[in-house]
């Protein structure tokens, strides 16, 4: 029988609709600009734009794709992969697993929009001059800082752990 850890579940449940609905919120907030002014492209600062663009792709727009089967068979690779990082995250503990979690719950995000809108809106432009980064979103920031801390998580700390046998 499956035994439910209330206070485990509250710290996976809770941080994942926190960063959807903040995904969520930045989408919608972008999606109405673009629905009252017909496009979205403003000047932040010197360094950050909104810039709304449909991404159809993968990350960071690569393998996009106007098929439709292809589209389907990559949101549906994507799909499989978001929850089996969900179900590695439920075996993990300590940074790991909330590392797991902020990347499941940015994916989520993404993949709420990949079925919704059958694209997922990037509108983040950050650039230095002339020199532009990939447009992206805050799904894409939660799913980046995830991985960085599992980077960290690898490197230095299991690193360290392995040190200390």
């Amino acid at each position: 029988m499956l035994k439910l850890n209330l206070k485990k579940t509250v710290l996976t449940i809770f941080p994942i609709l926190i960063i959807f609905f903040f995904d969520r919120i930045s989408k919608n907030y972008v999606l109405k600009l673009a629905e009252i002014e017909g496009k979205v492209d403003m000047y932040l600062t010197e360094y950050l734009n909104l810039y709304l663009i449909w991404n159809k792709g993968i990350a960071f727009g690569l393998l996009s794709f106007d098929e439709n089967f292809l589209y389907t068979l990559i949101s549906l690779i994507i799909a499989i992969v978001t929850a089996i990082i969900l179900i590695i995250a439920m075996k993990e503990n300590g940074i790991k697993r909330y590392s797991l979690i902020v990347v499941f719950s940015g994916s989520i995000g993404n993949l709420f929009d990949r079925v919704y809108y059958k694209a997922v809106p990037d509108f983040i432009d950050l650039h230095v001059n002339n020199f532009h980064w990939f447009i992206f979103n805050v799904a894409d920031i939660f799913i980046t800082i995830g991985v960085i801390c599992l980077i960290y998580d690898e490197v230095f700390l299991n690193n360290k752990k392995n040190n200390e046998k």
